[in-house]
């Protein structure tokens, strides 16, 4: 008797931290590899379930006006578009490049619908702003054969974003960090000169091994003459 009355409540705790905690995973969710200021980031979009159970065909993530341009990761199951919007002023990205449009939604349209008990991820990659504690909004909308959710709520002032139903994912960024501003995916400048030294190193190395061999068959015929 002891026993039971001490694992009851024991289980009723357990279950209601489950509770709890079921919302806040029940999310779609972004994770950066990096939030640093500048930094090249890829960003990860989850979709964990469906729309009150109906399978999921088409997600499309919207971009913050922060944000010009977007790789999105390619994905067998999907098709991928972007979305552009005219910019009201040209801008310059990082390579000198005159942009006169941004990239307003990344869209993935399913080419075979994702059922609400699987989960299934997207990847953008893109240059974060420089400014160290802006927090970017990322609203999704998650259309589904029956309806659609959008995860596009944001707290106001004074709210606790835990009270949001649909939260938008959120992106705040972080102090900068030299080696990651500068890590461009579109450059190949560090890897040119990493294989020229290789080359070199192999090239030495070629030449002291001919050179091992020249000796060692002098010494060889010397040894077979004498």
């Amino acid at each position: 008797m002891h026993i039971r009355r001490s694992v009851v409540p024991a289980a009723a705790a357990a279950g209601a931290l489950a509770l709890v905690a079921a919302p806040a995973s029940a999310h779609v969710t972004i994770s950066p590899d990096t939030t640093a200021a500048g930094a090249y980031a890829v960003l990860t979009v989850s979709v964990p379930h469906g729309c009150d159970g109906s399978a999921t065909t088409r997600i499309a993530v919207k971009m913050p006006e922060e944000i010009n341009s977007v790789t999105p990761t390619r994905n067998p199951y999907w098709d991928v578009a972007k979305k552009m919007v005219t910019l009201d002023q040209p801008v310059t990205d990082a390579h000198g490049n005159e942009l006169t449009e941004r990239v307003d939604q990344v869209v993935y349209t399913a080419r075979k619908p994702l059922p609400d008990g699987q989960r299934d991820i997207f990847e953008l990659s893109l240059q974060l702003p420089e400014e160290e504690g802006t927090t970017l909004a990322f609203p999704v909308v998650q259309t589904c054969q029956e309806g659609e959710t959008g995860w596009t709520e944001q707290a106001a002032d004074g709210q606790d974003p835990e009270e949001l139903e649909h939260p938008a994912p959120l992106v705040t960024i972080t102090a900068a960090d030299a080696a990651e501003v500068n890590a461009d995916p579109g450059s190949d400048d560090d890897d040119g000169d990493d294989g020229g030294d290789g080359n070199g190193l192999a090239l030495a190395g070629l030449g002291t091994g001919i050179l091992g061999i020249v000796v060692g068959g002098l010494a060889l015929a010397r040894t077979r003459k004498g």
